[in-house]
């Protein structure tokens, strides 16, 4: 499905910059800014570059300016706010065109001149390319000139007039890091290094974070000509003197059309969501294995969201062998029967302050084996199961255990262990301390995936029969309300017990169902 924008998008700063654009690398990094091709969070960056996949990330490439001298007369193509709005650039004046499919493209026009740039990530690196395109009909001279903006801070930093950069036409070299540069620029124009320290962050603004940002800039990439031109400029972490725009854009066509292949995707809606979802499925360096993201630009491999949409971007797409490798991951982190809830930033110890995503991983387990009918893998992953549900059975860290009733209860204090885990100092708005009503619907079905797989693979599971069938008569009796005709969202003894919230689907659509077919449609 292709995504297309036109010059009535364009119509002013305010509309060009409601949208943005998203390209990933499958490491984690991106290349994310507004379709004006402006910076409005401290988050974008033409190049953000994943060091280490996918925790550490760095702002290498902010953004790029375009100019061009048509005749001897000036334009500029950027569009950015800055703290002093006089300075403004209003580049998307000159934008009449943005689509998006396989890579995105963005189409200017200037005085019978058209400028087409496009922009591709390439897939396992931090390599970006960007390809200008200009269509001179009419022969004028003229001369395009770009200019990089570096930052070479982590994500989310703010960057000092006191780093030192080295900036030359092929490498430029800040913070311990190297970034390589490939051009066809007919001549490099040298300016005094310069710190721009009022880039104006509108959307950062908004959200009550700091507004302002800097970055550097010295070299201008200059091409002079009257004919049509193809011009590269490519942005690498890896020496990539022989590479070519082109070549980029074909392998990212050609590995997108693989995963359609594989994944069966014959529509353009179905191709869209495979190739959305593949955004999120990137490496986890310090293990060699792969993970799933939980959002750009902010977020990073949190437990819960790994296994809530595994089915969905790799399960039903039919990418098995990632399945497996993300499943396999988490399993190497399992601690006491709990699965980490946040990978942190760099190499801090994971944090496994949730009572969900362990349960939810045997739920993931049972819809890989179901799409794959891989036994094999079901048998690796076997001992995870038995380990999650024994732990929980007997009793586990933040007090996670089952209860006399067969049901689990989990959370004390200060701690929020479900998706609703908001905490304002020492305020819970949405307490769910007891027995949270998905937290036992995914129980009641994890012990039956335990029940069934066990039996596959010539388990005894006899002990898990009687466990079973108290648990689906507890869960009907503690949460089922006759007189809503739906479920309390948690069972704890205090008034908030009653509140109808949407966590009770949950417990209609696992794959075992503890409620009757009569109690599933009222909830429903």
């Amino acid at each position: 499905m292709k995504f297309s924008y036109g010059a009535n998008d364009f119509k002013n700063k305010i509309q060009a910059e409601e949208n943005i654009f998203l390209l990933t690398n499958g490491l984690g990094g991106y290349s994310s800014l507004t379709l004006a091709n402006s910076v409005t969070r401290s988050d974008h960056a033409l190049l953000m570059a994943a060091i280490k996949a996918p925790d550490i990330r760095m702002n290498l490439v902010t953004k790029v300016d375009e100019e061009i001298f048509i005749n001897d007369t000036y334009y500029n193509l950027s569009s950015q706010k800055f703290v002093d709005y006089t300075k403004n650039l209003n580049g998307e004046n000159y934008l009449i065109n943005v689509t998006q499919e396989y890579i995105i493209s963005f189409v200017y026009f200037i005085e019978g001149i058209e400028i087409t740039k496009q922009l591709v990530l390439k897939h396992g690196e931090n390599t970006l390319g960007i390809k200008y395109s200009i269509y001179n009909p009419l022969k004028k001279e003229i001369d395009f000139r770009v200019t990089p903006y570096y930052q070479f801070i982590e994500r989310g930093q703010l960057l000092k007039t006191t780093q030192l950069f080295d900036i030359g036409p092929k490498t430029v070299k800040s913070n311990g890091i190297t970034l390589y540069i490939s051009t066809n620029a007919s001549q490099i124009i040298e300016d005094k290094l310069e710190f721009v320290e009022d880039f104006y962050f509108d959307y950062d603004a908004r959200d009550g974070r700091f507004a302002y940002g800097c970055a550097v800039k010295k070299l201008r990439y200059s091409y002079t000509s009257n004919q049509d031109e193809e011009i590269d400029l490519i942005f690498s972490t890896k020496n990539i003197a022989n590479e070519s725009v082109t070549n980029l854009i074909k392998d990212e066509y050609y590995r997108l059309e693989k995963l359609f292949k594989i994944s069966e995707a014959n529509t353009d809606l179905a191709r869209t969501l495979v190739k959305a979802s593949d955004a999120y499925i990137v490496k986890r360096e310090s293990i060699d294995g792969l993970t799933l993201l939980a959002g750009y630009p902010f977020f990073l491999d949190w437990g819960r969201d790994t296994m809530y949409t595994i089915e969905g971007a790799c399960i039903a797409t039919n990418r098995f062998k990632e399945s497996e490798n993300i499943l396999e991951t988490f399993t190497k982190y399992l601690n006491k029967g709990i699965m980490p809830n946040l990978f942190p930033e760099g190499d801090n110890e994971p944090l496994y302050n949730t009572v969900d995503a362990s349960l939810l991983f045997i739920q993931a387990v049972y819809f890989h084996y179901k799409k794959s009918e891989d036994l094999e893998f079901v048998k690796r992953m076997y001992p995870s199961i038995v380990e999650i549900i024994d732990n929980y059975k007997n009793g586990t860290d933040f007090d996670i255990k089952m209860d006399t009733d067969c049901l689990i209860m989990a959370g004390s204090g200060s701690m929020q262990l479900t998706w609703m885990d908001v905490r304002y100092e020492d305020i819970l708005p949405t307490p769910r301390h007891g027995k949270p009503v998905e937290i036992n619907a995914y129980w009641y079905s994890s012990l039956c995936i335990l029940e069934e797989l066990g039996t596959l693979l010539n388990k005894d599971v006899t002990q898990y029969a009687i466990l079973i069938e108290t648990a689906k008569i507890n869960f009907i009796e503690k949460f089922y309300n006759p007189e809503k005709k739906c479920l309390k969202d948690v069972v704890s003894g205090n008034s908030y017990d009653d509140q109808i919230r949407c966590n009770q689907i949950w417990a209609v659509s696992v794959p075992f169902s503890p409620l009757t077919e009569e109690i599933a449609k009222e909830v429903v």
